[in-house]
């Protein structure tokens, strides 16, 4: 019975601890949303009991604080995947952000517009316009939130990776208001099972989701990011399973590729076996991807306070 009191006692500890580190959510937007349209009366934010979210209209930032004295000054805004159909903002999202907490980093989750014709002009731009304001928000409030604004990453998972990758490879064309000509540059990028490529060996759903099904060839490669890769793309750490059966490993290997060719600092982690949406702990495999994240932002100075 006092094992069970001392058990129960510790989860509640534990998840006051997690309470206190979330913030209240923030629009992305203090007025108008760009490239929107009149949001339908059926078109209604839903989350479901695992958290996944959809029809999302009104996008917003979460912000999650290390504890009281821990924090490093550096930041990492986290986009959940789910095919550009929904968001994985539980295991993708909350997850990821407690787990940066934890080494000291500021995490940032994005609920992002996912692209429909029915609230957007143009659904191909939509997401991206929300994570370029991310990384403008975040950058433009580092005081506020103790954070360098020199050290701000990102990192996405699946589609969440494709956003990543698009913000990491398009932040030269800026497709939100800029009055203070704010970076949108992100520092450094980390890749979860991405969808990179939007050629043959594509993650179809999250393609035709975000450009339809007719996309002209040149839309195509605009958002096959392996093809957007410059020297002046962040360094970036990739993590796929070479048996993923949703979105080839491929993807993430032309990604290397091309930041190899670029000569971009990099690292890529291939998992013999995982599947695809392992989130933070691949089960099958001892190894934690997180670790070897760590390990990588502190040889690259991200971590030093």
């Amino acid at each position: 019975m006092l094992l069970r009191k001392i058990v129960f006692l510790m989860l509640v500890i534990s998840s006051a601890t997690a309470f206190a580190q979330k913030q209240n959510p923030i629009p992305l937007y203090s007025g108008e949303i760009p490239n929107s349209k009149k949001t339908p009366a059926t078109y209604v934010e839903r989350i479901n009991s695992t958290d996944w979210i959809t029809d999302v209209s009104i996008p917003v930032l979460t912000p999650y604080l290390p504890d009281k004295g821990t924090a490093n000054g550096a930041a990492v805004i986290v986009f959940p995947g789910g095919g550009y159909a929904g968001l994985a903002s539980g295991y993708e999202g909350r997850d990821i952000a407690l787990a940066f907490n934890k080494i000291g980093v500021t995490a940032f989750v994005v609920k992002y517009r996912l692209p429909s014709d029915s609230i957007m002009v143009d659904k191909t731009i939509g997401p991206l316009q929300d994570a370029q304001r991310a990384i403008q928000l975040v950058r433009e409030g580092a005081d506020k939130w103790g954070i360098d604004a020199h050290r701000i990453g990102i990192i996405g998972f699946s589609a969440g990776g494709h956003l990543a990758s698009t913000l990491e490879t398009h932040y030269g064309k800026v497709l939100i208001p800029n009055k203070l000509n704010t970076s949108l540059r992100p520092d450094f990028a980390l890749l979860l099972y991405p969808v990179i490529t939007f050629g043959p060996l594509a993650h179809v759903g999250s393609r035709e989701n975000l450009i339809g099904k007719n996309a002209s060839q040149e839309l195509i490669d605009l958002y096959s990011n392996e093809k957007q890769v410059t020297g002046d793309t962040p360094p970036t750490f990739i993590v796929h399973a070479g048996d993923d059966d949703v979105v080839p490993v491929q993807n993430s290997l032309m990604m290397y590729e091309a930041l190899l060719n670029a000569k971009v600092k990099s690292e890529l982690h291939i998992f013999q076996a995982g599947g695809h949406g392992f989130g933070l702990n691949n089960p099958k495999s001892k190894d934690h991807w997180f670790d070897w994240a760590r390990a990588w932002m502190d040889e690259n100075g991200w971590l030093n306070k």
